[in-house]
């Protein structure tokens, strides 16, 4: 069994952040987004993956994600040229999968559910394919389902202006070798991309054993500024554990779970966790709120924050307000001018530099 995980794409519904880096690399509570699908697939036992990366964003990925050894696997990276659709991706990867059944995971997803369960179903059914569904609110923006009472898969429609059902297909799948012949039959759709939808309809039309699970708990895509914090208040919630390997002086609180990595000076400050911040950052004279993430090297004077995601190296003092669901690119400074206003909201890319009047 190999994984094939997708990590190309442009990211441009998290601009102005992924402007400069990979969406996969854009961090939650202080790990890139990509190193959780690895974590889950290697937990599932599957340790030969293959990565789909681009040329824009590839050598970053590569660099920060290394060969797989800090995560017990071995990693091959496959370039895809253009973003010609998932199918088309699977296609490139062919000589690296081979005959093997695969995993293929959308790198930008996360989910509650571990992945063993689905994995067994599908080995010890021997079935064509098993695709994990979602209930959403507003299928039309998915892939949709549409399935028996048994679970077998009748329809698969990608974004539908009329869905057949509320069940998105979440991006993650399971396929045996039949999936490669399936790909080689279908033709680009309206937008010029090979579609996954249709390679499994194909399989579908002609009677392979297709099915769908629906997922227990949260699943997050995590394309947006507004699903990327929220993504990081669920791992703050449910995963972060209380670590102190920073210096904290005696002016300081710290109250709940809060992760402090080595290096780090914390100087008057208060810390309400959740809270993860990261190494060798400097925080002096703030309060730090609940569902906030500061990665390595960043620095805080004079701030108060809450429900945000500051990236690395980035510089933010004399802020007299407090700030709240944001997202502060890598390297950004933000500072206070002479007049300021009543409220501040932010999504800030990397590099930038802001003055407030």
């Amino acid at each position: 069994m190999k994984a094939l995980i997708l990590s190309g794409g442009k990211g441009t519904r998290l601009r102005p952040l992924t402007y400069t880096g990979a969406k996969q690399l854009v961090p939650v509570a202080n790990k890139p987004i990509l190193w959780y699908g690895i974590e889950a697939i290697v937990a599932a036992g599957i340790t030969e993956i293959g990565i789909i990366i681009s040329p824009e964003t590839g050598e970053e990925i590569k660099t920060q994600t290394g060969n797989g050894e800090r995560f017990g696997a071995k990693i091959t990276y496959i370039l895809q040229d253009s973003p010609d659709g998932l199918a088309h991706a699977v296609k490139i990867a062919q000589p690296f999968l081979g005959d093997s059944p695969f995993l293929m995971y959308l790198g930008d997803n996360l989910i509650q559910s571990d992945l063993n369960s689905f994995l067994e179903e599908f080995r010890s059914k021997k079935l064509d394919s098993l695709i994990l569904l979602c209930a959403v609110p507003n299928p039309s923006a998915f892939g949709v389902a549409k399935v028996d009472e048994g679970g077998r898969v009748l329809q698969l429609v990608e974004k539908p202006k009329v869905p057949p059902s509320n069940l998105a297909l979440v991006g993650i799948y399971f396929f045996d070798r039949a999936i490669h012949e399936a790909i080689s039959n279908i033709q680009p759709s309206a937008r010029g991309e090979l579609e996954i939808t249709d390679a499994i309809q194909y399989l579908i039309d002609r009677e392979k054993q297709v099915t769908a699970r629906q997922l227990e708990g949260w699943w997050l895509d995590t394309g947006k500024k507004d699903d990327l914090l929220e993504a990081n208040r669920i791992i703050l919630d449910t995963r972060l554990e209380l670590s102190v390997e920073g210096e904290v002086d005696e002016k300081s609180q710290i109250i709940g779970r809060v992760k402090i990595g080595a290096g780090s000076r914390i100087v008057n400050c208060s810390i309400r966790g959740p809270v993860v911040i990261g190494r060798e950052c400097h925080l002096e004279n703030c309060f730090i709120g609940p569902y906030s993430s500061i990665a390595d090297r960043a620095t805080l004077i004079d701030v108060d924050l809450e429900h945000s995601v500051i990236l690395q190296a980035a510089r933010i003092t004399g802020i007299e307000q407090r700030i709240v669901d944001s997202a502060i690119g890598q390297r950004a400074q933000l500072k206070a001018a002479s007049q300021r206003p009543k409220a501040l909201r932010f999504l800030i890319g990397d590099d930038s530099q802001i003055e407030l009047c």
